[in-house]
């Protein structure tokens, strides 16, 4: 599975991190930056690896700052993308079986890297349900795009 990777200053330790564990564990993975931990606006980074999904560049991609909200709200943005921000293994399990999410956000400094590893394990491994789901997703997409 090809995976976009992206964050700004604040989640850039974690970012590595989380992009090491992903190399270990057999995933291709696209990084979007940042590269340091030089102050950068988050925007940029989550509208890159957002737009890499939503293009079929990569399979599915994940998203880091402090909080995780704004790369979130960034990633949401973008046509054809369902990003869920997870802290927990529950919700990250949660929104691939109900919501098909094709991008994660996570917190740098809500979660611990560990944490953030057990999240991104599950979300990755688990599958959509489908059935009534499916219907939901569709309602969401045609409303995305009739704006």
């Amino acid at each position: 599975m090809k995976l976009a990777i992206g964050c700004d200053h604040g989640a850039y330790v974690m970012k590595e991190e989380l992009k090491l564990h992903l190399l270990e564990q057999g995933y291709e993975v696209v990084d979007f930056g940042c590269n340091s931990l030089q102050s950068v606006d988050y925007p940029p980074f989550a509208f890159a690896a957002a737009e890499a999904v939503a293009n079929k560049e990569v399979d599915r991609g994940i998203v880091l700052c402090t909080t995780g909200i704004g790369v979130s709200i960034c990633a949401n943005k973008v046509k054809g993308i369902r990003c869920a921000l997870c802290g927990d293994v529950r919700s990250a399990l949660m929104t691939r079986m109900h919501n098909d999410t094709n991008m994660l956000a996570l917190g740098a400094s809500i979660i611990s890297t560990e944490t953030a590893i057990e999240i991104t394990d599950i979300w990755l491994k688990t599958e959509f349900e489908g059935g009534r789901h499916q219907r939901r997703i569709d309602l969401i997409s045609d409303y995305e795009n009739r704006i």
